[in-house]
């Protein structure tokens, strides 16, 4: 077992991880940051609305952003994959993949969600380039392009009104029966949005790029993006390890200072939010980071 105590560990070095071990370090808290190097929008060309980062690359975010908190003597880091957590008399212990053990007074875990992409071909290589999950991520840069959407239901429709303020050209594909309301059905009609039920057996594309969907039906539509509402899965089991509660769509419950049911676990960025974007994970890591913070202080002054 590795003989250094930290006050905290942060697992996972993404946006929120950094943003709240930026705030540890200007605190002079003992802090490890254990990360996999495995960020979730890895192939994500551009990232947006993050002021004075708009347009950026998310490598070169992050490249910047560690550098930043590697300015910060009483943070370090370790390369590896946290895989396992267990509740201590004296806070926490944190197993990694390859047999290392840390233990800390509190942890933070930032560790996101994992998309679960189709088997569909083309599918995972246009993911986070042009077929995308979000308007204000990526929307601007599609704007007045022929569009789809992969969705169904309520889902599909609030999609939809984002979408359409975007682009004149939108086409829903529920890849099967639509599942709308009539008053659903009107307003989509009123709005000029296409249906297309049959289910997609490839996306055309040239190195992410879509070019069209091509349908089980052997039909074949042009699109330059393609909207997608995924299931996903937390990236870590070690929330639920620790017996963190969970909302019904599937992040870690927190309060408003990202603080968990568990006393001493904190969570951050994706894994807890539906606004999953760079800058809404660096503010949530930047709470987590000042709250711990907070935490220690009451505990020993």
């Amino acid at each position: 077992m590795n003989e250094v105590q930290y006050e905290v560990i942060i697992i996972g070095g993404s946006y929120s991880g950094l943003s709240a071990a930026m705030a540890l370090g200007r605190s002079l808290r003992k802090t490890l940051v254990i990360d996999s190097g495995k960020p979730c929008n890895e192939q994500t060309p551009h990232s947006h609305n993050f002021l004075t980062q708009d347009g950026k690359t998310p490598k070169e975010i992050a490249f910047l952003a560690k550098k930043q908190v590697k300015e910060y003597e009483t943070v370090s880091f370790f390369h590896g994959k946290a895989i396992n957590a267990k509740i201590t008399e004296n806070g926490f212990e944190i197993y990694t993949e390859n047999g290392e053990t840390f233990s800390s007074k509190k942890i933070i875990i930032a560790t996101g969600i994992t998309d679960e992409i189709p088997n569909v071909k083309g599918f995972a290589e246009c993911w986070g380039i042009s077929l995308i999950h979000c308007p204000y991520c990526h929307g601007y840069e599609y704007k007045g392009r022929k569009t789809g959407i992969i969705a169904n239901g309520d889902k599909a429709v609030h999609i939809a009104s984002l979408v359409k303020n975007l682009t004149e050209d939108v086409t829903i594909i529920t890849r099967g029966e639509a599942s709308f309301t009539d008053e659903q059905k009107e307003k989509l009609a009123k709005n000029n949005i296409q249906i297309i039920e049959s289910e997609i057996s490839e996306l055309k594309h040239q190195n992410g790029m879509i070019e069209s969907v091509i349908f089980s039906d052997g039909k074949d539509v042009n699109f330059e993006a393609v909207y997608a509402a995924l299931p996903f899965h937390q990236h870590s089991e070690i929330p639920e390890q620790l017996g963190c509660e969970f909302t019904d769509f599937g992040h870690i419950k927190t309060d408003q200072f990202q603080k968990t049911n568990i006393p001493g676990v904190f969570v951050c960025g994706d894994n807890s939010s539906m606004m999953r974007s760079v800058s809404s994970a660096v503010m949530t890591g930047n709470v987590a980071g000042a709250m711990v913070n907070m935490e220690l202080v009451t505990d020993c002054f």
